[in-house]
């Protein structure tokens, strides 16, 4: 197995577990999410439990080699559309726990956004660079 494989399956793996982990999280304590979900989009103990299923199925989706392709680009996916409850956590400066965040750590979060996207699309290989079909062969 080569290096990039076997980092691949690494990153896979670890991100995968981590999102099964949130997932479950997102059943055993709903309420504990439920304050960033945007008020215009209803219940969101509903909401919470729907984005916990899907990272469980997604962190798993990432695990299993035969899924990873698909799981990849659908976890960024995910990633891009969920950060709408971070931003609205941002923005109106939503307090979790009663505790509010500083500027900086909702840019963290940004930052840690944009590179779990980064591996979700690398591991499941979507950022292979394609021969230019005028380059020489």
């Amino acid at each position: 197995m080569s290096k990039k494989a076997w980092m691949q399956h690494a990153s896979s793996f670890i991100l995968g577990i981590f999102f099964i982990n949130v997932g479950i999280g997102h059943f055993l304590d709903p309420a504990w999410f439920e304050p960033i979900v945007p008020t215009i989009l209803g219940d969101p103990t509903f909401w919470v439990l729907i984005t916990g299923a899907m990272e469980v199925v997604l962190g798993l989706g990432l695990i299993i080699p035969r899924t990873r392709k698909y799981a990849g680009l659908f976890m960024a996916l995910f990633l891009v559309a969920v950060y709408w409850a971070n931003l609205n956590m941002w923005i109106n400066n939503v307090p979790l726990e009663g505790k509010t965040f500083e500027g900086k750590w909702h840019v963290l979060r940004l930052i840690a956004q944009f590179m779990m996207i980064g591996v979700a699309l690398w591991v499941g290989n979507w950022l292979e660079r394609k021969n230019n079909i005028y380059s020489e062969k």
